[in-house]
């Protein structure tokens, strides 16, 4: 009796083992997406921040042209100088926030630094 109950134990351990291992397996695979879905999120998340930085600067630029113009009556110059100015604006953040363009203060410290 205690051979047929060691047997029966030996094959349920090797069952478990078993399923332990394709559980395993299945758990790393989720453990991938999950990663690749945080970075995806992370990626639609600077896309966001940099399209909102590159119109709002753009949208800044029109008001204050449309103001000015309106103030001072010069109307189209300052909507367009303006509009471009915050074109430019929007660029620079883009390209600041990409890290392809160092900021002024990096500038500033290498500048004081030498």
């Amino acid at each position: 009796m205690t051979d047929n109950r060691e047997e029966g134990l030996e094959e349920r351990r090797r069952r478990l083992a078993a399923e332990l291992a394709v559980k395993g397996v299945e758990t790393s695979g989720e453990k991938a997406a999950d990663e690749r879905a945080e970075q995806n999120r992370k990626g639609y998340a600077e896309a966001m921040k940099l399209s909102s930085e590159f119109i709002s600067a753009v949208v800044v630029g029109a008001i204050l042209g449309y103001l000015f113009d309106r103030f001072v009556g010069t109307a189209p110059w300052g909507m367009i100088v303006l509009l471009l100015l915050g074109f430019c604006a929007g660029v620079l953040n883009v390209l600041r926030t990409a890290g392809k363009v160092a900021s002024p203060t990096e500038a500033e410290n290498k500048r004081d630094a030498g």
